[in-house]
């Protein structure tokens, strides 16, 4: 599935416009430092580092931006509903905790899963790219494994400071109410504050669907398998729906404004 997914895409991609006239993305020679035309600055592999470490920057000065006035509104939507979220997780947990329903579901979309699967699609689309020369499809692997890389970076002090408890700590109807500062403080554990998962699927997802957005296709598989993906992470009782509401909200501005933002 992953290879027919790719190798389908990777030929249109190939002759994908760029948004500026004076650079083609697909007639820059692979290993060239490519001047990725939805970017406006290099993409490879031995600018990853400092391409990654340009976006903490900016992720982590986003405050000062607030403090400006400037994204306010988009902001206060975001906090608003991750905190409606979070208060219904009495009421919204249980549903998923008490029910067999989606356990066929539940062990297609396991978390290796979904991580290998999250994982393999930008790598085989660097492999691909790179046997057929394709040098955009190559850039999208990287920038998708750069959005992934940037959103696990914020998750980690995130999930340390809050401590937030998996709802399958839980027996039967919870109270679910002391998750927060309540469970362990390894950032690497499953479970927290946000979802990497759903993080990851939105990330790579934003980054395919804006690449490839001229072949309508695209965005529909992209965006249809990070929703399941993040889905499962609730039917799972992984994450309450609040994690994944964020993990995937920052997965997609991340990707979209930190790793695409608007120099094209």
């Amino acid at each position: 599935m992953i290879l027919a997914l790719v190798v389908s895409s990777l030929p249109m991609g190939a002759q994908e416009k760029p948004d500026t006239p004076e650079t083609t993305s697909s007639t820059t020679p692979v290993g060239a430092s490519a001047c990725c035309s939805d970017t406006g600055r290099s993409v490879s592999l031995s600018q990853l580092p400092k391409n990654i470490l340009d976006d903490q920057k900016e992720i982590w000065l986003f405050p000062t931006k607030l403090a400006k006035g400037k994204h306010i509104w988009p902001t206060l939507a975001v906090v608003g509903i991750t905190g409606g979220f979070v208060a219904s997780d009495p009421y919204s947990t249980p549903p998923f905790r008490n029910t067999t329903s989606f356990s066929g579901f539940n062990r297609v979309l396991s978390s290796t899963t979904t991580g290998a699967f999250i994982a393999a699609v930008p790598a085989a689309m660097y492999g691909i790219g790179w046997i057929r020369k394709d040098s955009y499809a190559q850039e999208t692997a990287l920038l998708a494994g750069e959005a992934f890389a940037d959103g696990f970076l914020i998750d980690l002090p995130l999930k340390a400071i809050t401590g937030r408890r998996e709802p399958l700590s839980y027996t039967g109807s919870g109270p679910y109410s002391d998750s927060f500062f309540n469970g362990t403080h390894n950032p690497v554990h499953s479970g927290g504050f946000y979802s990497v998962h759903a993080m990851g699927a939105m990330a790579v997802a934003s980054v395919i669907a804006r690449r490839y957005r001229s072949h309508r296709w695209v965005p529909f598989v992209a965006y249809g398998l990070a929703g399941a993906i993040s889905f499962s992470r609730i039917t799972r009782s992984d994450h309450f729906p609040a994690d994944v509401f964020l993990g995937g909200a920052m997965g997609f501005v991340i990707a979209r404004y930190a790793v695409l933002p608007q120099r094209e």
